[in-house]
């Protein structure tokens, strides 16, 4: 096949029109799983803190066991709240809320989501 003096460069042209639109597209691919992973991770959090406040433990031993629970997580951004904070009695219910900002790295995202994107996690247990 020969080809005419017309047609060259032709492959770099259309590599310079499709690959920022690949690289946005990878790099969305990115931050959906670290958003993804964080909010498992607060899930998981949230459920098992939970658990522990519902058997009775302090709002300081609940906090530290959120941050253990979390370890794939930066601890200081890492928000836990409790409810009711204190007199949980037998058969009320507990609610702990974990929060968590994720950064986004990726180009124009932040123009369509805001940047930090905060990720909750939430669960509700009876109390024992």
């Amino acid at each position: 096949m020969v080809m005419m003096k017309s047609e060259r460069g032709q492959a770099a042209v259309e590599l310079a029109l499709t690959l920022p639109i690949l690289l946005l597209l990878i790099f969305g691919m990115i931050d959906f799983g670290r958003i993804f992973h964080a909010y498992l991770t607060l899930e998981h959090t949230s459920r098992e803190s939970a658990r522990v406040a519902s058997v009775g433990a302090t709002n300081t031993d609940i906090i530290d066991y959120a941050y253990q629970a979390a370890s794939g997580l930066n601890s200081e951004e890492l928000i836990v709240h409790i409810s009711p904070e204190t007199n949980r009695t037998r058969g009320t219910y507990v609610t702990v809320t974990t929060s968590y900002p994720v950064e986004l790295f990726t180009p124009f995202l932040d123009q369509i989501m805001p940047n930090p994107f905060t990720v909750t996690g939430e669960t509700v247990m009876r109390v024992e």
